[in-house]
């Protein structure tokens, strides 16, 4: 008999129990006031150790379609600048390199996160000459890393490429650009 009560008591006390859990959990989660810094993601914060691996020029061979060779054994670690702008040369040179106010003659493939390429001077069949104060920063710093006849990888950050606005057509708002940039002259 004592355990019929038991089994009544517990299906009158049981389902209310688990009910009080139900608005007890949450209610504790929020009893403590936000931190001014808070934001609600409930995701683990991403540890600030994380590998950053781009989608590189030496991972895919199409990528390497009608380049120039690389010097043996190259880094497979990209430097960094202030700005943020990484880079590794491919092919060093001794020949002059330019400053932001040179005119250069380059060979160059640019693409996405995605390894989608959006523009190439290797596809048009010729280099292609500009004045590096009338390209993106990441470019006109970068440019200046590398000497006549060198090859050099850059990842170009949002805000030194296009930014918020993109560029209509091939490259999306806030979009990091990837390039393989041969210098042929400057100018």
């Amino acid at each position: 008999m004592r355990d019929d009560k038991l089994g009544a008591e517990m299906k009158t006390w049981l389902p209310w129990c688990l009910l009080s859990l139900v608005f007890l959990v949450p209610a504790c989660r929020s009893a403590a006031p936000p931190s001014p810094d808070s934001s609600y993601d409930l995701a683990p914060p991403v540890a600030e150790t994380t590998t950053w691996k781009p989608v590189s020029f030496i991972d895919r061979p199409e990528l390497q379609a009608g380049t120039g060779a690389m010097d043996a054994g190259v880094a497979p670690e990209f430097s960094a600048t202030d700005s943020g702008l990484r880079y590794r040369v491919l092919r060093n040179s001794d020949g002059q390199k330019p400053t932001a106010a040179s005119t250069v003659t380059v060979h160059y493939r640019g693409w996405l996160n995605n390894g989608k390429v959006f523009d190439s001077s290797y596809e048009r069949g010729e280099p292609t000459t500009f004045p590096l104060r009338n390209v993106i920063d990441g470019w006109t710093e970068g440019m200046q890393l590398v000497g006549e006849g060198g090859m050099i990888e850059l990842w170009v950050p949002s805000k030194l490429g296009y930014g918020e606005r993109g560029s209509p057509g091939s490259i999306p708002a806030h979009a990091n650009l990837h390039f393989i940039v041969e210098l042929v002259s400057i100018d």
